[in-house]
Parts: structure tokens; sequence; C-alpha cells
């Protein structure tokens, strides 16, 4: 589905904006991306988050991720725009912010963690801020699941801070993929998807976006009482 909405895009107007996020959730997903026939020359790419204060050389970092996992199996992309959390927070989320502020993106492949967060927007998160990218803290709930996934060695090793495109930016892509797999992400599953729209599951806000599919498994999509009816695939 990706594919086509990618290629689509590219023969509509001559290129696609992509907004791609990282974690345990997007393997699959990009293991099939690679794959597919695409102009990749007409791809220009956001990256959705990182921890702030992280080495890319740290097999944490999601910048590493996306070169290791992405970038480097496909041909040049027009553009890529990472996160760099290394230097100044404030003005890396200016500097993205202002690139962004006036591009429309045509697709955000995105998951939902394990507290409901939407990007690195743990709850409550902030469902007001009109700023592209934001820095926000992590919860504990957030930190435990980057540990128990291995990315950290123990859970101290995991930063307290992030910065993340804000839950408004996400939500004005034209469309959104949302892949969420595995049992521990039921209850968030549940909760973002058969609760009213609360920034308490941040995730929820997905319910009101007009183009927004969400793929789980069996695992993932156990709790719910009526997926069918909710149109989840």
């Amino acid at each position: 589905m990706a594919a086509q909405i990618i290629r689509h895009s590219i023969e509509n107007k001559g290129e696609v904006n992509l907004i791609l996020a990282t974690g345990t959730s997007q393997f699959e997903t990009l293991n099939q991306l690679v794959k597919e026939e695409i102009d990749w020359s007409r791809v220009v790419m956001f990256h959705l988050d990182e921890f702030i204060g992280l080495s890319e050389s740290s097999p944490a970092s999601f910048r590493r991720y996306l070169k290791e996992r992405f970038i480097q199996k496909v041909t040049p992309l027009k553009e890529m725009y990472f996160v760099n959390g290394e230097g100044d927070p404030a003005k890396e989320c200016t500097r993205l912010s202002e690139i962004i502020r006036n591009t429309s993106i045509d697709l955000a492949l995105v998951g939902i963690g394990e507290n409901g967060h939407l990007g690195f927007n743990d709850p409550p998160a902030d469902f007001e801020t009109d700023k592209p990218f934001i820095v926000v803290n992590l919860d504990e709930k957030c930190r435990r699941q980057q540990f128990g996934e291995g990315w950290f060695k123990s859970i101290n090793d995991v930063p307290q801070t992030a910065i993340t495109m804000s839950v408004r930016q996400i939500m004005k892509s034209v469309q959104i993929i949302c892949s969420v797999p595995d049992k521990r992400k039921a209850v968030a599953v549940r909760d973002c998807f058969e609760n009213p729209v609360s920034n308490l599951f941040p995730a929820s806000v997905l319910q009101t976006h007009k183009n927004c599919v969400c793929f789980l498994d069996k695992s993932s999509s156990a709790l719910l009482g009526n997926p069918e009816r909710m149109k989840i695939h």
C-alpha cells in the first residue's frame, strides 16, 4: 500500500514527501518497501524522532537505524532530513520546523508505542502545539519499552528526552499507514481505538484522520471488541 501511494504521488506531482518512523514495529514495513519498484530519486524523506544526546554510532540511534535498514538499501533519495539530537535541541527543532512547515507530506509510516504514544509524544501528549518539531520528556513506560526491545543495555542508559514531530504535524499528512504488531501492543491498541480521542492515549487521534489505515496482527488486535466494525485491517 505504501509503495502504491508513493508511486501515485510521483506520477501525479513528480515527487513524494515521506515520513518514516523507526522501532521494531517498522521492521517488516521497511523490509518490504526497499524491495518495491520506486524511483527513489523523487523521494524526500523526513525522520520522525530521535533521542537527545545519543550518538549516531549507538545501536539505538534512529538515524543509524534508518541509514542501515532503509537508506543504504535503495538508490539515493532526492533529499533526507534526519533529526539530530546531538547538538542544541531547540535549534534543531527550529531547523526542521522551517523545512517541513511549507511541505505537504504525502504519506507517514508510523507505529504506536506500548504507552499509546505517536512518535515520541508520550501521554499526556500535546495536541495543541503548532510547532512541527518539539522537545519532549520520555515517560517511564516509553523508556522501558526501548530497553525491553533491546536497544539499550540498561534502563538507565535510555535517554530521558527526545526530539519528535508533533501530533499536529503528523496529522497534516495526506495519508497515514500505522503498523502495530505484537502482543505487548494489545493494550495500547485497545485504549487508542476503543476510547474517545484523548491526549492520554495519544495515538487515539488517528481516529480523526480521514485517510489512515492501521495494520494489526492477531496478537496486537486481540483485545479489540469488534475489529471489523472499526474497519481496522
